[in-house]
C-alpha cells in the first residue's frame, strides 16, 4: 500500500483525535498525485473533500485492513505503524511548522529511501514538503 500522512516538525498527526490542519492545495496535489488508483480514507478525513468526490475515493473505518497492495492509503488520525510492513510507498506531507499533537508517526522512515522530495506552496501554509520513501 501507499500511505499517505501530513505531520508536523515532531511527526504530529492528530490532536484530540482531530486533525492538526488541512490545505486545499495540498488536497489538489494529493488527488492528482493518486491518479485513477484507489485512495482509501475515513469518514473524518472523507469531510475535506466537497462533493462530488472523485469515484475512486472509498470511506470506510477500517481501510488500512482493507486496502489492496497497489492502492493509496490517506491516514490523518490513526498511527499507521502497526501497519508498517504492508506500506510499499511512504509519502509525507510536511506542514513545516510545530502543532500541538497527542497522535504521533512513531516510526521514521528507517531503511527506507528518500526518493523524492519537493516544496510546493500551499493555500494556508507557505511552503509544504512532499517527501516520497520506498524501501
Amino acid at each position: 500500500m501507499h500511505f499517505i500522512l501530513c505531520i508536523d516538525n515532531n511527526g504530529g498527526l492528530a490532536f484530540h483525535n482531530r486533525r492538526q490542519s488541512q490545505d486545499r492545495a495540498l488536497r489538489e496535489h494529493l488527488l492528482q498525485l493518486v491518479g485513477n488508483a484507489r485512495l482509501w480514507m475515513n469518514g473524518y478525513s472523507r469531510k475535506q473533500f466537497p462533493d462530488p468526490v472523485p469515484a475512486n475515493l472509498v470511506v470506510d473505518e477500517d481501510f488500512l485492513k482493507k486496502a489492496a497492495p497497489d492502492d493509496y492509503c490517506f491516514v490523518e488520525t490513526l498511527d499507521p505503524s502497526p501497519y508498517e510492513a504492508q506500506i510499499r510507498t511512504l509519502i509525507l506531507f510536511c506542514w513545516n511548522r510545530d502543532y500541538p499533537a497527542d497522535t504521533f508517526f512513531t516510526r521514521k522512515p528507517d531503511g527506507w529511501k528518500l526518493v523524492d522530495s519537493q516544496d510546493f506552496p500551499g493555500f494556508s501554509h507557505e511552503t509544504i514538503t512532499k517527501e516520497v520513501y520506498r524501501r
